[in-house]
């Protein structure tokens, strides 16, 4: 009899043995699912401001690009008009020293 209820008691003790050990690894298993799926989200996440960021940038770099060559465009037009007003004004002044010249012969 007293074999008996030793028998017992310790086949109930390796099954709770058994049934802790395969509920820890249970749980195990879900605590590293669940930190996987957390860091796939915040990696998602990172990716996405990474690339709301990269827009952001691009869209400035555009900007300054534009107003950039806008102000080369604006230059070169200044540029061409201050040449064709001396242009104009040398031109002039060497038609009225031929017309100077043309008089007095």
């Amino acid at each position: 009899m007293v074999v008996l209820v030793v028998v017992v008691v310790v086949v109930m003790v390796v099954v709770v043995v058994v049934v802790v050990k395969v509920v820890v690894v249970e749980v195990v298993v879900v605590v590293v699912v669940m930190v996987f799926v957390v860091v796939v989200v915040v990696l998602v996440k990172v990716v996405l401001v990474v690339k709301v960021v990269v827009v952001v940038l691009v869209k400035v770099v555009l900007v300054v690009v534009v107003v950039v060559v806008v102000k080369v465009v604006l230059v070169v037009v200044v540029v061409v008009v201050v040449v064709v007003v001396v242009v104009v004004k040398v031109v002039k002044v060497v038609v009225v020293m031929v017309m100077v010249v043309m008089a007095r012969k």
